[in-house]
């Protein structure tokens, strides 16, 4: 089977990069192709690159706490470009402030995401996600 393909990076103002680079390096362990676009990554980038990439996910990190007013619009501007099967990912410190986060989950799922994600969720909880939602077998692990 084809390898998964995913696009990550750091949504608007955001210059966090290092959970950034720890999740590429996760997904890639994990056997998905990934296409980094680094930080304070514009949606059109995102789209760009899906389009670009023929990605299968969008993986939308946050940690500035702006990322609700970031992924506005997001999911229509990619059924726009015709992303509509593509997987959207949301996940970090993606709004101001502390709120419920089934609140802050609904609200986003509300925007077309498909996951969201807390901080400090570890990347293996992403990845599971990943692999229930493309129907992929886990693979060995090795001991």
């Amino acid at each position: 089977m084809d390898k998964k393909k995913l696009v990550i990076g750091v949504i608007g103002a955001d210059v966090h990069a290092v959970g950034n680079t720890i999740l590429q390096h996760a997904f890639e362990d994990a056997g998905f192709e990934v296409t980094n676009l680094g930080v304070m990554v514009s949606q059109e980038e995102y789209i760009a690159a899906a389009i670009e990439t023929n990605a299968d996910g969008i993986m939308v990190s946050s940690l500035y706490g702006h990322g609700e007013l970031d992924c506005r619009g997001l999911r229509d501007k990619c059924n726009e470009a015709g992303l509509k099967d593509v997987l959207l990912y949301v996940g970090g410190n993606i709004v101001v402030g502390k709120q419920p986060f089934d609140e802050v989950e609904k609200r986003f799922k509300a925007m077309g995401f498909d996951r969201v994600f807390g901080p400090g969720t570890a990347p293996e909880t992403t990845i599971a996600a990943l692999y229930e939602d493309f129907g992929m077998e886990a693979p060995e692990t090795e001991d």
